[in-house]
């Protein structure tokens, strides 16, 4: 079996002959007629005898090995190729049972031209001679190429799935932190072992103080870490910290270029700034080996950056992870944008309203008044809620309250344009449904596009009586001292103001000294699912607290009602304080 010379060579390819099972191959094995059939054919082609030797090796094969057949005749596939993960248990399973059988090789041959690892799909068949097993027929076909290809398309529909899902993932809110966050929580650790967005602060110049020349201050929005990463990733910096980044950081170099930037931390930072040296040098120590770091932007404008960290054990990133990382960015730059610009309006509405909100016109010694307003939570934008107090004549007040429809920048600006009305519509001294009356002519006629409920009261503390009218408002409220239980007074409603309808007037309701008149938008009532009559005849279950004190009542009336509001909440609460010094005045003869 050692000799090489007694087989026979056609197109390069040789035989090893026997003469008996025992010692080779059959005797029937020709070897010019294994030559005449394997010898062109494309597909590498072995014969091994039953010690799994060598006998026979076409071209292909030679090609595919990278040796000679003469190298490969009398030794075993392992002796020829150490390198490939072949099993033996295999062949000789075939050998064993002639059952035919595949398996994927993988490793590499003296003819691999690159450091990577080459895959083949063998296939084994049993030679037989008088029904005894002598040796194995194996036809093996490269797979890299195909394998390779199978598993960057899979990647590719990977990354489609990934951008797909970010569609509905990110940007299910308008706050901007909740943003990046769910941002951070996307990408890790699917796509990177740690993720911060940074981005500019809003307030430059004014609470932020200005860093040195060069240096870029973002605030850190966002910052997540896979497993035990996350944790020590804090020292980098917590969210809501402002983050200074040296000219040669990978996050200043980005935003300066406005292009993403791979930053690669496997040798050490030569050339490198102070601080960017040590934060490179604190990340190798932490197992992170390479930064990607991707702008973000909406409408041509800097918003920030996105910084995706991968450590030893992740592949590097490559060109298409960087266009993943890119559409990754420009969505949730779109989306942060929205959350900017509503933050934006939001703060300006909200100052807007807290200024006209203000406490109401110069208190009476006799009229006790305390009103309260809480906005919706964060998500929901600035409504038109609204009241006032307005003194009138011999010791009486007109109370407002009002809500304008919609919200937002608009609906404070509505929500002024009203109450300055009213105030000058009070100065007249007309009975509440002629306020109104005029009210609606007055909007109409100026264009405001915008409509309002709104509920008048004057209270005469003399007479002891309410007078009522309401433009589509909820009912007043009223608290009678020593009494059990609050009175909910139906009165006649007209139409919002704002619809030209007219219509409306006013009710007479007893309202003796000491008795506390409660008005209030709809945000303090209404839920979903529920009636809004049935709403408001909880507020009947209204008392006084101990001692009797109007901010305690207020107080009382969020924590029961307001926790679970939809929208913004206005509450106003008075009454007349009796004073014997006073005297009543004469009425006109």
């Amino acid at each position: 079996m050692e000799s090489q010379d007694s087989g026979a060579t056609r197109a390069g390819g040789k035989v090893l002959q026997a003469d008996a099972c025992d010692d080779g191959m059959p005797s029937f094995f020709d070897p010019k007629t294994v030559a005449a059939l394997f010898d062109g054919n494309p597909a590498a082609v072995a014969v091994l005898d039953h010690n799994l030797r060598y006998t026979y090796v076409n071209p292909a094969l030679e090609r595919l090995n990278g040796l000679p057949a003469a190298s490969h005749l009398g030794r075993t596939f392992f002796q020829v190729l150490p390198e490939l993960n072949g099993r033996a248990t295999t062949m000789r399973a075939v050998l064993a049972d002639g059952k035919p059988r595949e398996e994927t090789i993988s490793g590499r041959t003296w003819a691999a031209d690159g450091p990577g690892q080459q895959l083949w799909r063998a296939t084994y068949h049993r030679l037989d001679a008088d029904g005894e097993g002598c040796g194995l027929m194996a036809i093996v076909v490269e797979i890299t190429d195909t394998v390779r290809q199978h598993e960057e398309l899979e990647q590719a529909r990977g990354r489609v799935a990934l951008l797909s899902t970010a569609a509905v993932r990110i940007g299910t809110t308008l706050d901007m932190d909740t943003t990046c966050r769910e941002l951070t929580d996307f990408v890790v650790p699917a796509f990177a072992d740690v993720a911060a967005v940074d981005v500019f602060p809003a307030e430059v110049g004014h609470s932020v103080r200005r860093p040195a020349p060069g240096v870029v201050r973002l605030r850190r929005a966002a910052l997540r870490g896979d497993g035990d990463l996350d944790e020590v990733m804090q020292e980098f910096g917590h969210p809501g910290e402002y983050v200074d980044f040296a000219p040669d950081s990978a996050v200043a170099r980005c935003l300066a270029e406005n292009e993403p930037v791979i930053d690669d931390w496997e040798d050490h930072p030569h050339g490198r700034s102070a601080s960017t040296s040590d934060r490179i040098t604190t990340s190798r120590a932490l197992g992170l080996r390479q930064a990607l770091v991707v702008p973000l932007t909406a409408r041509t404008r800097p918003l920030g950056a996105l910084s995706l960290v991968r450590a030893e054990g992740s592949p590097s990133f490559d060109d298409q992870d960087v266009a993943v990382a890119r559409e990754l960015a420009l969505r949730a730059g779109v989306d942060l944008d929205h959350a900017r610009r509503y933050d934006h309006e939001h703060s300006i509405a909200r100052e807007l309203q807290r200024s006209l909100l203000s406490e109401p016109w110069g208190p009476h010694p006799h009229v006790e008044v305390a009103t309260r307003y809480r906005p919706a939570d964060q998500g929901v934008l600035v409504g038109g809620d609204w009241f006032d107090v307005v003194p009138l004549r011999d010791g009486r007040h007109l109370k407002a309250m009002g809500d304008v429809m919609g919200h937002g920048v608009e609906a404070a600006v509505a929500m002024s344009q009203y109450r300055s009305l009213l105030r000058l519509l009070a100065q007249e001294d007309l009975p509440p449904h002629q306020i109104l009356e005029q009210l609606d002519g007055m909007v109409e006629r100026s264009g405001l596009d915008r409509a309002a409920t709104c509920l008048l009261a004057v209270v005469d503390r003399f007479g002891g009586v309410c007078e009522v009218a309401s433009a589509g408002h909820l009912p007043p409220v009223f608290i009678d001292p020593g009494t059990a239980a609050a009175r909910v007074v139906p009165v006649p409603v007209g139409p919002p103001l704002g619809t030209g309808f007219g219509g409306y007037r006013t009710a007479s309701v007893p309202c003796g000294p000491g008795t506390v008149l409660f008005m209030y938008t709809d945000g303090l009532v209404e839920r979903r699912g529920e009636d809004i009559d049935v709403s408001v005849r909880r507020l009947a279950s209204l008392t006084l607290p101990p001692g009797g004190g109007l901010e305690d009542l207020l107080d009382r009336v969020l924590d029961r009602f307001g926790d679970d509001a939809e929208d913004d909440i206005a509450v106003l609460a008075s009454r007349i304080r009796e004073d014997p010094s006073v005297v009543r005045p004469t009425p006109p003869e």
